[in-house]
């Protein structure tokens, strides 16, 4: 990567504050109003980010895949002009061993590929079995002797907790623990040093349990990496980290925003029961709440033009997944409703709900495979499903999701 020691001079006022951004009651499955409104002006827009540090905020379907994709833009959080969402946190990052999500090729990859073999379709195919059954467990907890529950707490948080679990071989017992640590390094409102107490205790957590990985192996990501001579405790725990966090709060809250909107239009309930059509049904909500409303960080290493302006040497950029998966031209057309609409019929396929290039998740087969089986499920199981109660949504996080749905049947 071409180091660049400061970003050069902003020569024109941000336009647009990234942060806070709240969302519209009147539209909550939408990102922020601030975002779809700099979208429906340029694909290309100034923003300030919230250290007061300007960036580009990139709104376009086309711009938001080539800054993804395109070597010119850097995802190593280390570099001294990547844009930061969370203000004051520089230092701590930079200090830090960051995952392979915020590294560059080589490193990036060689990391990367040390765990993709367990997220492969192949591999994620043959769970469908053992996810089908924590489904069925899961809902028979929640409907035991009762007709009302909350299926956030109930239903959508504990079948990916209990997935990545098992692939990961964490300890469920410990669920309440890492989801409190995961919460705490997603929130945007959590201080400098709650982020670093937190990103301490479950590295501390984890690198403990690769320690017993390493003593007793089992047939698990973590034994695995922890087998590895190349790895150090600290590696296998930053790898355990990013997956374990990534591998429960994603889906988590997927489940729950999907079963809230759905609940919004039963008329389109009945084609998650079709399984031809079901994995299209999942790719359109996929697209629809892309759950990252506040974007992908990097920063341009070179001069670099773009959307019909030219983003130089060490200046960040905001990827916006959620406006470009709304673009008309791109998701719209004769024959489907409105981009900002739910049409399960939807051929969304081409959605960046799970970014684009080298560094789009790597759980993604997972990911699919369990809001499949858990929204098909759900409703089948529970036809008269319906809200019982007022919802309330995490504004707070990086993911957007619910706190809480209450339903009855």
């Amino acid at each position: 990567m071409t180091a660049v020691p400061t970003a050069p001079a902003v020569p024109t006022a941000p336009a647009v504050p990234l942060l806070p951004a709240p969302h519209s009651s009147g539209c909550p499955f939408g990102p922020p109003p601030v975002y779809t409104e700099a979208a429906a002006t340029a694909s290309m827009t100034r923003a300030e980010l919230p250290d007061g540090d300007a960036c580009w905020l990139v709104t376009g379907y086309a711009e938001v895949r080539t800054v993804l994709s395109d070597r010119r833009f850097s995802a190593d959080v280390r570099h001294p002009a990547f844009p930061l969402l969370v203000a004051g946190a520089r230092e701590e990052l930079v200090t830090g061993k960051p995952n392979f999500l915020r590294l560059d090729d080589p490193e990036h990859a060689r990391q990367r590929r040390m765990v993709t073999g367990d997220f492969l379709v192949k591999r994620v195919e043959a769970l469908r079995p053992e996810i089908q059954r924590i489904v069925d467990e899961a809902l028979d907890r929640m409907t035991a002797g009762r007709t009302t529950a909350d299926l956030v707490t109930d239903f959508a948080l504990p079948v990916p907790s209990l997935v990545i679990c098992e692939l990961l071989g964490v300890p469920y017992e410990d669920r309440d623990r890492f989801q409190g640590l995961s919460r705490t390094l997603l929130s945007r409102d959590s201080t400098v040093e709650e982020l670093r107490v937190a990103q301490e205790e479950v590295q501390d957590y984890l690198r403990d349990l690769t320690a017993r990985k390493r003593a007793q192996p089992e047939d698990d990501v973590l034994s695995r990496l922890a087998a590895r001579d190349d790895l150090s405790p600290d590696d296998v725990a930053g790898t355990g980290v990013l997956l374990l966090v990534a591998g429960h709060e994603t889906t988590a809250n997927m489940i729950a925003l999907s079963t809230a909107l759905l609940l919004e239009h039963p008329e389109q309930v009945a084609r998650l029961a079709d399984p031809a059509a079901l994995p299209g049904a999942v790719e359109e909500l996929l697209r629809l709440l892309t759950i990252v409303h506040t974007g992908l960080p990097r920063v341009a290493v070179e001069d670099v033009e773009l959307g019909g302006v030219t983003i130089r040497a060490g200046e960040g950029v905001i990827a916006m997944l959620s406006t470009a998966n709304r673009e008309e031209a791109v998701f719209g057309g004769a024959g489907y409703r409105s981009t900002d609409e739910l049409d399960l019929d939807r051929d969304a396929r081409r959605h960046l709900a799970f970014g684009f290039g080298v560094h789009q998740c790597l759980g993604q087969p997972l990911a699919r495979a369990e809001l499949q089986i858990a929204l098909e499920t759900l409703f089948r199981r529970l036809p008269g499903l319906r809200p019982a109660g007022e919802r309330a949504f995490r504004t707070e996080s990086f993911i957007y999701g619910m706190r809480s749905l209450p339903v009855t049947w």
